[in-house]
């Protein structure tokens, strides 16, 4: 394992980083990658950075920040923190501006809506189990949504810890939940809806919209 850990680092240094091109357009929304090196594959991006994969290391992804964000250090050590639980990745090298991480296999709840796939409530409770543990570590569940959080074999994984070391009171999963149970339950998986992903942006839009007006008071 360290040989491999050795050698993707080289080949991000060398392969990766020199011809990559991202960027961080809007703070509340994915970086945009522009370029990408062959062979070489963006798997999806975040707030904060990208996430890449190299076809001769498929356990391992590469985590790239993209320049002007920070949380790097942050990250490495919720990590750290987190140790070694099936919910999360692990981290097994950090050199900024990027983390080489164990990959986690799945579909996120966000692609499971657009796709039509179903999502067991046993999902929801591994979730909710692995937060628990989250808490148990010293550390606090932050932005954990449906673009964070993922389902494989019909259990629930948590993809994106990076903020785990902000302490502000967050209510987004447990608005996931509610909307799971509420709508998607009774409505969403009986029908096998599939949404479009303009109509789940603007979910998220107006989501965004509404936590900001509500912390100003605005109800």
């Amino acid at each position: 394992m360290l040989d491999s850990i050795q050698a993707l680092s080289q080949c991000v240094r060398q392969d990766l980083l020199p011809e990559l091109k991202l960027e961080s357009v809007a703070p509340h929304d994915p970086v945009v990658v522009h370029r990408v090196p062959s062979p070489w594959r963006c798997l999806g991006a975040g707030n904060y950075a990208a996430v890449f994969l190299h076809p001769d290391y498929p356990d391992q992804v590469v985590k790239v920040y993209a320049p002007g964000r920070p949380g790097i250090e942050a990250e490495v050590e919720v990590y750290r923190r987190l140790d070694d639980h099936p919910a999360f990745s692990r981290c097994y090298f950090s050199e900024a501006p990027f983390l080489l991480l164990k990959r986690l296999s799945g579909v996120t709840l966000y692609d499971c809506l657009h796709k039509g796939i179903a999502i067991p409530p046993q999902v929801i409770h591994d979730i909710d189990a692995a937060l628990d543990y989250v808490r148990s570590r010293g550390l606090f569940p932050h932005d954990v949504h449906g673009r964070n959080v993922m389902q494989h074999e019909g259990r629930g994984l948590v993809v994106d810890v990076s903020d785990f070391l902000n302490a502000k009171p967050d209510r987004a999963w447990q608005d996931v939940k509610r909307a799971y149970w509420w709508i998607y339950r009774p409505l969403f998986l009986p029908l096998g809806l599939r949404v479009p992903y303009v109509l789940l942006d603007w979910v998220r839009a107006g989501y965004r919209l509404f936590r900001q007006l509500g912390g100003l008071g605005l109800r």
